[in-house]
């Protein structure tokens, strides 16, 4: 700016001062700008998104995203830590089936009937949609859904000249696994979930129960690790891993046996359908195209060991930050979402397992040769009724009671450590049993 001789500005410098204040306040970031802070779990689905995250901040330009990216047992207790301590931490949380009917009955989460007219909430599978909705309300929306199955590899097989069913029994996965395995060329008949955890060994432990008729409680809320069921289930399970199980896997999860089976070491391994999309892309499989697909086996009891699990985005209560996590969470798990995958990655890769108009998109069925058996393991998969005999709880492979997250993570550093040697079944069984009664006498499920 110009200044005269007598100390005026003249009218046209003026203007143009304001002219280049304005574009400095332009050039700079808004001060409306709004952050959201974005709790999530590591897995291949949650970090694509992640990196897809530039389409929604250029349609809300007002809006920033920070990610939370954490391991599933981190997650789930920083993230329960937080919304009980209404610690403020996060805007939008990653939660699975069995925190939201639990925190929405405590009000802890933002009931989400505002996420637009065309996010069709109908169009939601019906399984999926009710493991988060709580009266008919939903309280989080499903990223992707998922059940479990069991992958395997059509070559190995085939040079062992051994047939998958597609409804396989234990029998049958035992005896394969034992044959498959070479060791010496490091390739194990199958790889199963070691890690303690209630949603990482437990998950699979529990899913395996049903199948053998075995349940966490009885109708009284009596822990049943001392009945025979149980015996069965880990005795059975301790025996395979050892016979037919890579080494070390006490400590391996589901990401850890992905990459084992990404890199040929796996004849079979049961998991989240949710992988399949996983094992069969080239760009993270040496096996893609080597990979069939059948449902978790079964005992000969009328259940398999297939699971019901939904990874879902939350808004907690108190957020002062509703309506733009809102909007985030249309984006994230709206239908767009999909089509965005589809365009950059493929239909193969779009997040599975929550919405029917997927199951009948043919772009996808002709190239996602698991989607049949993903949506029947869903559909198979029942909370109200998880096992062979009655129980007092809802869920399939978790008891939706607030409790559970600590029992079910003390019970599986027990058999974790069953697997290892580093204890017996029995006495894994013994311990398991003991504090599992005195955290339900200290809750009061029991005298």
């Amino acid at each position: 700016m110009l200044k005269r001789d007598d100390g005026r500005f003249t009218v046209k410098n003026v203007h143009g001062a304001l002219l280049g204040a304005a574009a400095l306040l332009l050039s700079t970031p808004s001060l409306a700008q709004i952050a959201l802070t974005i709790a999530t779990v590591n897995n291949g689905d949650m970090i694509r998104m992640q990196g897809l995250t530039s389409d929604f901040t250029s349609k809300n330009p007002d809006i920033t995203v920070k990610w939370v990216t954490l391991e599933e047992n981190v997650l789930r207790q920083r993230v329960t830590t937080d919304i009980a301590t209404k610690g403020g931490q996060f805007d939008v949380l990653t939660i699975g089936t069995y925190e939201v009917p639990i925190w929405a009955k405590k009000n802890w989460l933002v009931p989400l009937d505002k996420l637009g007219a065309d996010y069709d909430v109908a169009d939601l599978l019906p399984r999926i949609k009710d493991a988060v909705s709580v009266s008919g309300k939903l309280y989080a929306a499903p990223f992707y859904g998922e059940s479990s199955m069991t992958m395997y590899r059509t070559d190995l097989f085939q040079k062992a000249g051994l047939t998958m069913p597609e409804n396989p029994s234990w029998d049958f996965v035992i005896s394969a696994a034992k044959k498959l395995t070479d060791k010496e060329a490091g390739v194990y008949g199958i790889c199963l979930r070691g890690k303690a955890g209630w949603g990482e060994n437990m998950a699979f432990l529990t899913a395996m129960a049903n199948s053998y008729g075995a349940r966490w409680f009885d109708e009284k809320w009596v822990p049943q690790f001392d009945k025979p069921e149980w015996k069965k289930t880990l005795a059975t399970y301790v025996d395979l891993m050892k016979e037919a199980g890579p080494p070390g896997a006490s400590s391996n999860g589901f990401n850890e046996n992905l990459a084992l089976f990404n890199a040929g070491k796996c004849a079979m391994w049961i998991d989240a359908t949710v992988a399949a999309s996983f094992v069969t892309n080239p760009k993270d499989s040496t096996v893609a195209d080597k990979v069939g697909f059948a449902l978790a086996p079964n005992a000969g009891l009328g259940k398999n060991a297939n699971w019901l699990w939904a990874w879902n985005l939350a808004i907690p209560a108190g957020s002062k930050k509703v309506e733009a996590a809102e909007k985030f969470i249309a984006w994230a798990t709206g239908k767009d979402y999909a089509k965005l995958v589809a365009s950059k990655e493929g239909w193969a890769n779009a997040p599975p397992g929550t919405r029917t108009s997927l199951y009948q998109n043919p772009d996808y069925l002709k190239v996602a040769p698991f989607a049949k058996l993903t949506l029947a393991s869903i559909d198979a998969a029942d909370p109200n009724k998880p096992t062979v005999q009655p129980v007092p709880y809802v869920g399939v492979q978790y008891a939706a009671i607030p409790e559970f997250q600590g029992i079910g993570t003390s019970v599986g550093q027990q058999f974790s450590a069953a697997l290892s040697g580093s204890t017996s079944v029995d006495a894994a069984l013994s311990a398991a049993q003991a504090s599992t009664e005195r955290e339900m006498k200290r809750a009061g499920y029991i005298k």
